[in-house]
């Protein structure tokens, strides 16, 4: 019997990469992924065409959100972790998820899709981790019965864990690690000096595991 289907939220970064992998334990993945801005040579395009040729899902779409910019430009949230344009959970970067949460919901809903599976990621601060399971399960009372989709549900698998558990999770599902992009310069090399790259390198080292990336490119 053929898995159902889900969407996934993928903008080819580390938590992209693992909830992908994750995803497609259950289900057929169809990736969305919001295109800020068209720059070519983006890494973080690359990236995610990578992941695409990876993970062969069974749709993929593009979205073009370049009202996303202003938010994504504020790269100082602790909860940014791996990858600075990985939205923040709180305060007003939720104007960032809000957008593609709800188009993801409209592409579920056309595809009959069974789950959202998006790489929002907290950690266990109590009161971070509190608040936002609470906006998750709002988004899904607003899914299953403001929307009548009694059927979908989003699912964040990496809510609560740490960079380092996310790298440990990403080794055990077969993420593909080489086909992420977590540096905030988004041609050329990885810099290997900004918030994202240090924040890459403890969490594979806090892992104890290689970072396949670092390997590729120092050879």
């Amino acid at each position: 019997m053929a898995k159902d289907l889900a969407i996934v939220l993928n903008n080819g970064s580390i938590n992209s990469a693992v909830t992908t992998a994750l995803a497609a334990q259950k289900f057929r993945p169809i990736l969305l992924h919001a295109e800020v801005q068209q720059q070519p040579g983006s890494r973080v395009r690359m990236a995610y065409d990578q992941q695409v040729g990876h993970f062969k899902p069974y749709r993929e779409h593009t979205l073009a959100m370049p009202f996303l910019q202003p938010v994504q430009s504020d790269r100082t949230s602790a909860t940014m972790i791996s990858d600075p344009r990985v939205p923040a959970v709180l305060a007003p970067q939720m104007l960032e998820l809000l957008p593609l949460l709800s188009a993801a919901a409209r592409f579920a809903a056309h595809y009959k899709a069974a789950a959202i599976y998006f790489g929002m990621r907290v950690g266990s601060a109590g009161d971070d981790l509190a608040q936002a399971t609470e906006y998750v399960q709002i988004w899904n009372e607003m899914l299953q019965t403001a929307c009548a989709l009694p059927e979908l549900e989003f699912v964040t698998p990496l809510l609560e864990l740490d960079p380092w558990q996310v790298v440990d999770v990403g080794f055990q599902v077969g993420a593909p690690f080489d086909k992420t992009w977590s540096c905030v310069e988004e041609l050329g090399e990885a810099c290997w000096a900004c918030r994202g790259c240090r924040s890459r390198e403890a969490a594979f080292q806090q892992s104890g595991k290689p970072d396949p990336l670092r390997v590729v490119r120092k050879v």
